[in-house]
């Protein structure tokens, strides 16, 4: 039976697990993983975009752009088109996975094989096996993947797929608030989850994000300097709400007990990762701030 569980609580789990996610995308080890498929390495777009597409199969450049929604189209375009002739899904999907060991065998050491990581794997599987996937194309994708053996893979995996589901969740609610892609960018920026500069990543013009901040401040959703108005700040606090309570059925299925036993035993390892000094301070998530 499903237990209730704090959305502050589920935030926090977010928080959390976001970073031992994001290893991905930062790690030396990925970008060496990446770079003997033959992908680019000067930049990280080239395999994050194959990293994270991937359990979708060779999918094209529309499907990304719909599944990942607040990239440009264009730069979805200029990375996905052709990813697949570089490398095969299956074979990035390998390399992905010998990334993760590379890179959490170096954050973690010797406790990459210790009973607390191997606990951890197995609560957060029992969360992510228990995540609804209707409406969820990434977590889907991801919870069709073959389970690793070792502990420290499966739980890298288990914390991908409710990401993934936590992700789905969050475009949903920002279709319900009528905001599109570039939109959602911009009120966020609005509210200072982010700065601006940080949401360029996102591949949008100065042309594009202009248009949409008039078409923000039409609606009374921020004003004339960018800044999120009251009913601004109303409405995005409302998609985060709606998001919270979109995640939460995976960790009221483990329950309230086991879900503080997962929280405690992944704390050493979140501060590996964040002192490691490999995630930027700032990000387009706003984790901290919303």
């Amino acid at each position: 039976m499903s237990e209730e569980i704090a959305l502050s609580r589920v935030r926090q789990l977010w928080h959390l697990t976001e970073p031992l996610h994001a290893v991905l995308y930062y790690a030396p080890e990925a970008f060496e993983e990446a770079a003997a498929l033959g992908f680019k390495t000067d930049e990280r777009w080239p395999s994050y975009f194959a990293w994270r597409a991937a359990p979708l199969g060779p999918a094209g450049k529309e499907l990304v752009t719909a599944t990942f929604y607040s990239f440009a189209p264009g730069m979805v375009a200029r990375y996905v088109e052709g990813a697949w002739e570089t490398a095969s899904a299956e074979a990035v999907l390998a390399a992905r996975v010998r990334s993760v060991d590379r890179a959490y065998r170096s954050l973690f050491g010797d406790r990459v094989d210790s009973p607390e990581l191997a606990r951890a794997a197995a609560l957060a599987r029992r969360a992510a096996e228990a995540a609804p996937l209707a409406g969820r194309p990434l977590a889907a994708a991801n919870s069709a993947l073959p389970w690793p053996d070792q502990p420290h893979l499966a739980l890298w995996q288990a914390i991908t797929i409710l990401r993934e589901h936590r992700g789905d969740g969050h475009l949903a609610a920002l279709t319900v608030a009528g905001l599109d892609a570039v939109e959602a960018l911009v009120s966020f920026a609005g509210i200072g989850a982010a700065s601006a500069e940080r949401f360029e990543s996102r591949g949008w013009s100065a042309r594009e994000w202009a248009a949409a901040r008039e078409r923000l401040v039409a609606r009374g959703l921020l004003d004339a300097d960018g800044m999120a108005t009251e009913a601004g700040r109303a409405l995005r606090a409302e998609v985060e709400r709606h998001t919270d309570e979109a995640a939460a059925a995976p960790w009221r299925a483990l329950g309230a007990a086991k879900v503080d036993e997962l929280a405690e035993l992944l704390g050493e390892f979140w501060v590996a990762v964040i002192g490691s000094g490999l995630l930027p301070g700032e990000t387009t998530l706003g984790i901290g701030k919303v």
